[in-house]
């Protein structure tokens, strides 16, 4: 063999071995290679894990909740004066039994969303207090009917894998306001839920509404429909609330989502990679609560990690650094094996405009490049304040773009083109192809008419409606043919008598938004 020879065989071998690198994968005789996004390289990735468990071990995190303390302190933990301080075996340890992957299931019983597998899925962002009205355009406080079309919008809409709790209902008094969000959604959806507590009281209470939609507590731990997010306060504190929340969800069986949000530049590090490192320090303290209360309970390495503005003291989540933090700490988490979760697809614009569709796109192609496994966020304006049911449905498309791209480029036969220049020459009349016909569909993501890809001519006919108006019919269009998914009437009673009671204590006569 000659050197040039040997020097094109070698070449031919990297490149062979890039296409079948990470991701590579076949699908009915097609090759394909999943593209993807990683921000930090294995020396970085090894420096911000041992500083995080060096942080843990020194200064330590303080822990309120007394059954959280003892909890760490029986398993090696140094717990004096409310500050918890953690040796590396016992971190390791924990995440030694975290399982890598687990489902969510719907309202029937089948497996819905898989945390830890190759997609990432999306969600709808949570507990906004505002809505945008679709007739103003204009933000109010958000009311129980509000958070039902919202339901209603996103359960037709198969970009969304799971609702959320997305919006904390104006007219329900506070002390259940965590818990009536979770029973409209339950009430009106199908599709599993991501959700929280604003108590550990109310963790208890949304349990046992769980398991009154399910058919009990074994039923909820076999098939768990909900994922529940916890987050610590940064910088380093796990609150009396939260702590207990992790134990309770541990022992019920039920996934926890610690939801770190450390603030660069304000409660965190100002350096993005500071900001991780701080990131892996809090989840990796939550884990080891969580995993010692219960080895081998479901939970994922979530987060919504954000920059400080210095100019308006704000936290940009439409920022791109903000994207980056969610794309980094979702690595530093599947470097231990763990499913991910971040925030992103919320946009700091006050109206669905341009800038709404620049971050919400560009923060979804970032979670998918990223492989991040669940992506809360969708549909929220205004620093996460403010829900919009048209943003919603622009959103899914920015999502399907997204999903599209990180398909990425398969090789379909047994040529790539020659095949079909075969048969067309150098006519271009590729429309008569067969292959045309067969494959475009899979080739191409074919958006829905919110998206305008008339003529000019074809979009004036159509009424020059602008992309808000056109997201306003489509919401408008899915509420009307939206309809309520099938519960089992002794499940559908149980559900009702738990939420009256709990109404009744808090002196409401009636149960808003049924």
């Amino acid at each position: 063999m000659g050197h040039r020879d040997r020097g094109r065989r070698l070449r031919r071998g990297r490149d062979a071995r890039g296409d079948a690198g990470e991701g590579a994968a076949r699908t009915g005789g097609a090759r394909r290679m999943r593209p993807h996004v990683t921000l930090l390289d294995e020396a970085l990735l090894a420096r911000i894990t041992g500083e995080a468990i060096t942080l843990l071990g020194e200064t330590g995190a303080r822990v309120q909740a007394p059954a959280a303390q003892a909890l760490l302190a029986d398993h090696g933990a140094t717990v004096a004066d409310g500050i918890a301080r953690f040796p590396e075996p016992m971190l390791r340890a924990a995440l030694a039994t975290a399982p890598p992957r687990f489902h969510l299931y719907d309202r029937a019983g089948a497996p819905a969303v898989e945390y830890g597998g190759e997609r990432s899925h999306f969600d709808p962002g949570s507990s906004c207090v505002n809505v945008l009205d679709p007739d103003t355009r204009a933000q109010r406080p958000a009311m129980a009917a509000d958070l039902v079309r919202l339901v209603q919008v996103a359960e037709g809409l198969p970009a969304y894998a799971a609702q959320s709790t997305a919006m904390v209902c104006d007219e329900i008094p506070q002390e259940i306001a965590d818990l009536y969000r979770l029973f409209l959604v339950l009430w009106y959806s199908g599709k599993p839920v991501v959700t929280g507590a604003f108590s550990a009281g109310t963790t208890r209470a949304m349990l046992a509404l769980l398991e009154a939609e399910c058919g009990g507590a074994a039923a909820l731990r076999a098939r768990p429909r909900a994922v529940f997010d916890v987050c610590p306060v940064p910088p380093l504190l796990w609150s009396d609330y939260a702590g207990e929340s992790l134990i309770l969800l541990a022992r019920a069986g039920v996934p926890a989502e610690i939801v770190s949000v450390p603030l660069a530049g304000a409660t965190a590090p100002v350096t993005l990679a500071g900001a991780v490192v701080q990131h892996t320090a809090e989840c990796l303290a939550g884990l080891a609560i969580h995993q010692h209360a219960a080895p081998g309970a479901p939970v994922v390495w979530g987060g919504a990690p954000a920059i400080f503005d210095m100019r308006t003291g704000n936290a940009p989540m439409g920022a791109i650094e903000t994207a980056m933090l969610n794309a980094a700490c979702s690595q530093v988490g599947r470097s231990f094996g763990l499913p991910t979760h971040g925030y992103l697809c919320g946009s700091d614009a006050k109206v669905v405009d341009a800038q709404a569709g620049l971050e919400t796109g560009m923060a979804a192609l970032t979670g998918v490049l990223a492989g991040i496994s669940m992506i809360s966020g969708a549909g929220m304006l205004d620093f996460l304040a403010c829900h919009s049911a048209e943003k919603l449905v622009l959103d899914a498309e920015a999502i399907a773009f997204a999903q599209r791209f990180g398909r990425g480029i398969e090789a379909r036969g047994e040529s790539l083109a020659l095949a079909m220049f075969a048969r067309t020459g150098r006519s271009g009349e590729f429309l008569k192809l067969k292959e045309t016909r067969n494959l475009f569909r899979e080739e191409q993501y074919l958006p829905s008419p919110v998206i305008d890809r008339a003529s000019l001519r074809g979009w004036q006919d159509a009424g020059a409606l602008d992309a808000f108006a056109r997201a306003r019919a489509r919401a408008d269009q899915l509420v009307a043919e939206y309809r309520r998914p099938a519960l089992a009437p002794e499940r559908e009673a149980a559900m009702l008598t738990l939420m009256r009671a709990e109404a009744a204590r808090v002196g409401l006569t009636t149960l808003p938004g049924t």
